[in-house]
Formats: structure tokens, sequence, C-alpha cells
């Protein structure tokens, strides 16, 4: 795999963490019932954007590779998005979870270099 290959693999599955990280934000412009619209509309609009890059782009990856050869990076954006929950939404991580993210990511690199 080329470095491009790789960096629009990374884009893609970043954009989608992006994507989740502006969600969680923007729902958290919510207080019950009420909504803050002027708060709200803009990251959740942010959201749909990263997400939506981050899909177009896998479609393009799709069109040129396997599945099976793209598929097991797709365990990398459970990696990311527990590390962007971490440091950009200030959610507490435990020790299980890290554990939990170690698991996944072992089984990502041996799916990965079994193909």
């Amino acid at each position: 795999m080329n470095r491009w290959v790789f960096l629009a693999i990374f884009t893609s599955v970043s954009s989608t963490v992006i994507g989740q990280v502006f969600f969680k934000l923007a729902m958290n412009q919510t207080n019950g019932d009420s909504l803050r619209m002027s708060r709200f509309l803009p990251v959740f609009v942010m959201g749909i954007a990263t997400m939506a890059l981050g899909f177009f782009l896998w479609l393009g990856l799709m069109s040129r590779f396997d599945l099976s050869y793209l598929f097991p990076f797709e365990g990398l954006d459970r990696l990311l998005l527990v590390f962007a929950a971490w440091v950009a939404l200030k959610e507490r991580m435990t020790p299980t979870l890290w554990l939990g993210v170690v698991l996944i990511t072992a089984g990502i690199a041996l799916v990965s270099v079994s193909g």
C-alpha cells in the first residue's frame, strides 16, 4: 500500500470519527426537549459534511480495492473515536475501556496481516 492510499483510508476513517464528535457536540446543545438552534445547527451541519466526506471517499476506495482489503481499516474508527472522545469531549476513560481498545487494535492488526 502506498502512502496516498493510506492517506485516503485514514482521511475517510477520520472524517467519520470527526463527524461523530460534531454530532455529539451538537446533541450537547439540547436541553431536554428544548433545542438551541443557533448553536446546534452549525455543529450538526459540520457533522453531516464531515461524515459525507468520509462516506464518498470510502465509496471511491471501494471502487479500487477489494472490500476484504479495506474492511479491517474500519476498525480504526473505534480506536480513533475513543481517543477523540477522551481528548475533544473530555470523556472519562477506564482501564477496561483502554484494554478493549488495545484488543480491538490487535485484532485489526491480525486481520490485516492475514490477507
